[in-house]
């Protein structure tokens, strides 16, 4: 017997299958067979299933039952604590019958709406799913914190800046410690020491407190408006101009400071150009770079790097080995003069190297303020 048990723990279907079994009105065992002159104690379903999930648990099966109705999770817990001891015919009988029954289903689908619209994430639209929570009301089904702790860390930002310090305290203890610490690296400084005083109160909150607080924050914030776009605007306006000409570059800038002085600002800590390497490159990750662009492109970009820019053209050299950089030099020298419009190509490939690299967590920026 013990030995389907970890298929039957390993099996996606059980969650569902259990609150179906064990849960329904009470249903006879069937006899343990020809053999056997005893015969199964007859139970009901609520007490097979807390005789499944004991089994389950005895023999070393992870079971993550967090999905089912609290209401269900309860009178399992109540279940199991009323009960005692239970004879080998009978426990053989209920994992027969729970065995064939979870061989029995074919396909389950998740309970409820929210259930059904996380089957659907990034099948369907986010702004159709937030219509259709919004046509419906929103009823939170699952553990509210597994969804916050999900959520993209600037949306929730602003629980951090705006709710009591008592709620922000228990929504920093409930993160990722590392999530927690670059939400709060974010807050102005007296934001930040009331809220870190505050997680030292948390020890003493019961419980049921700390979940009716998930869930509120989380139908809270599932209830904000779909953002059309991934990015904020200054990270949009940043993108596209790193990617222009120096001189549309500098024209746009200049027509946005004209506008709004404090966005065009924003909007140029958000520029990363050719010219900003030696700034905010650490020398170390030039190596890393150099490698993910293609080596004509890495020659013409360096040859055609002159006035200002020749700067950066002596960074990228000086933080290369002696060897490789003397064979770029020598291949400069033999380019010779380069276009303008050729180089500003090759450099802005320079620059889609880092920013992909970057991206992908491989190297890191350094901050405007720190540069």
């Amino acid at each position: 017997m013990s030995t389907a048990l970890p298929a039957i723990g390993s099996d996606p279907q059980l969650p569902a299958a259990l609150g179906d079994f064990g849960f329904d009105e009470a249903a006879p065992l069937q006899s343990a067979g020809p053999g056997h002159t005893r015969v199964p104690r007859r139970l009901s379903r609520k007490q097979k299933a807390a005789i499944v999930v004991r089994l389950l648990l005895a023999e070393g099966v992870k079971l993550s039952l967090t999905d089912l109705p609290e209401e269900v999770q309860a009178e399992l817990a109540h279940q199991m604590a009323a009960m005692r001891f239970v004879d080998r015919i009978t426990l053989k009988a209920v994992i027969g019958e729970f065995v064939a029954e979870i061989e029995d289903v074919g396909l389950s689908f998740p309970g409820g709406l929210e259930g059904a619209l996380s089957v659907l994430d990034g099948t369907i639209s986010a702004a159709t799913a937030a219509r259709i929570r919004k046509a419906k009301g929103f009823s939170f089904n699952g553990n509210p914190w597994e969804t916050i702790a999900g959520l993209d860390p600037d949306r929730l930002l602003p629980v951090l800046e705006e709710e009591s310090v008592e709620i922000a305290a228990v929504l920093l203890s409930k993160l990722k410690v590392s999530t927690a610490a670059a939400l709060i690296s974010r807050l102005p400084g007296p934001r930040a020491r009331r809220i870190a005083y505050a997680v030292s109160l948390t020890g003493s909150i019961a419980p049921e407190v700390v979940e009716r607080i998930g869930r509120s924050l989380a139908e809270q914030l599932d209830a904000q408006p779909a953002r059309a776009f991934a990015e904020g605007p200054v990270e949009r306006v940043g993108a596209i101009l790193n990617y222009s000409t120096a001189t549309t570059r500098d024209e746009v800038l200049q027509g946005l400071h004209e506008e709004d002085a404090a966005f065009a600002e924003e909007v140029r800590k958000a520029i990363f150009t050719f010219a900003n390497i030696p700034a905010r490159i650490d020398p170390r990750d030039v190596p890393k770079i150099t490698r993910e662009v293609d080596q004509a492109q890495l020659i013409t970009a360096l040859a055609g790097a002159q006035g200002d820019l020749a700067e950066t053209a002596e960074f990228i050299l000086g933080a290369m080995s002696k060897r490789l950089a003397e064979q770029l030099r020598e291949e400069m020298e033999n380019l010779g003069a380069v276009k303008p419009k050729e180089a500003e190509a090759a450099m802005n490939a320079v620059v889609a190297a880092i920013r992909a690299l970057e991206a992908a967590g491989e190297i890191l920026l350094i901050a405007d303020d720190e540069a």
